[in-house]
């Protein structure tokens, strides 16, 4: 079978329009999230993306050529299959127009479109493990000899449908992000178009293996045998042990039981637990981007060698990488990354 590489990334979050700018932000200390009102008298802390154009299609269509471009995708062939991980899809565009009609899979071939993309197009939304879905199920077709190359994209743009759902169910905090921290009071979301382009050709960081695991007796929550089975699968399908993995980069998105659930349940498979690396205080809890998203931030966070702004302190070698995102349904999905110059 062969082996999978990441051959580029890009992404556009509330820290900049590019990754380059998007680590000069969180080396000076990140960004404020701004105030989103879904309603008069409801509004939260959210992490936007500084592109101020009403119409939704537009904005989300320069939005993903850029990403696309910065990924390095765009500058070869564009016959390679196109996942779309996404939680909210076009549901900005939808209440912008108060049309709630259409299809999953039509939106994800106009987003094809706006980069004259060719090869198959495939939608996966399973809430915020959308985008490391749409990882593995790149990965899968690569190893398998299916394609020589992939595109991913992970897409979640403001929407108030979004925010106010989670502003319903008391998720949300009324201050800040504080992932795994004591006083975390509640998420922080965010939006964010990550792009990934995965291919056959060596490169420094390789896809190692990768596990999805579904549980769903806690349908918001985070199921803690749950965690240790895909971290503990994750592991197998890269041939590790817990003690070759020297960064954990978990979903800890700020919330006060599953962010603790979570901790407990690392723990339980890492005897002594490496080193964390959290970007949701930074970039807020993008949901179905998050995978994607936070990837780019990690990969290209190491090729400058994890300054401290993204770790208390920097770990001495970092080889082997573990990255999970949690999500609704009962989703626990992580990836292991290796890096081959290492």
């Amino acid at each position: 079978m062969n082996e999978v590489y990441l051959a580029g990334r890009g992404l556009a979050s509330a820290l900049g329009p590019d990754l380059e700018s998007g680590l000069t932000a969180l080396s000076r200390g990140g960004v404020t999230p701004i105030r989103f009102e879904v309603a008069s008298g409801f509004a939260w802390p959210y992490y936007a993306i500084a592109d101020e154009d009403p119409d939704w299609l537009a904005r989300a269509a320069r939005i993903t050529h850029r990403v696309a471009t910065e990924s390095g995708a765009l500058a070869g062939p564009r016959t390679g299959p196109l996942f779309l991980g996404s939680s909210s899809l076009d549901m900005g565009v939808l209440e912008q127009h108060h049309e709630f009609r259409g299809d999953y899979q039509t939106f994800a071939e106009t987003v094809a479109g706006w980069i004259d993309w060719r090869g198959p197009v495939f939608t996966v939304s399973t809430a915020c493990t959308s985008g490391m879905n749409a990882v593995l199920s790149a990965r899968m077709l690569i190893r398998h000899s299916h394609t020589d190359h992939a595109l991913v994209l992970g897409m979640e743009l403001r929407n108030r449908i979004t925010v106010g759902g989670f502003g319903g169910m008391q998720l949300l905090s009324p201050t800040g992000a504080q992932p795994l921290g004591q006083a975390r009071n509640g998420l922080v979301l965010g939006e964010a178009m990550a792009a990934l382009h995965l291919s056959s050709q060596p490169s420094r960081w390789r896809l190692a293996g990768g596990a999805n695991v579904v549980d769903g007796r806690d349908p918001a929550g985070t199921v803690p045998s749950a965690v240790v089975a895909m971290c503990q699968q994750a592991l197998a399908e890269s041939g590790l042990s817990p003690t070759d993995i020297d960064l954990i980069k978990p979903q800890a998105a700020g919330g006060l039981a599953n962010d603790a659930t979570e901790a407990r349940a690392l723990r339980q498979v890492f005897n002594p637990l490496p080193e964390l690396v959290s970007f949701k205080a930074a970039i807020g809890h993008t949901l179905g981007a998050a995978g994607p998203a936070e990837l780019a931030l990690l990969d290209y966070a190491q090729d400058t060698s994890l300054n401290a702004p993204l770790a208390e302190q920097a770990p001495k070698r970092v080889r082997h990488v573990l990255a999970s995102i949690l999500g609704f349904g009962g989703g626990h999905t992580a990836v292991v990354l290796e890096d081959c110059g290492k």
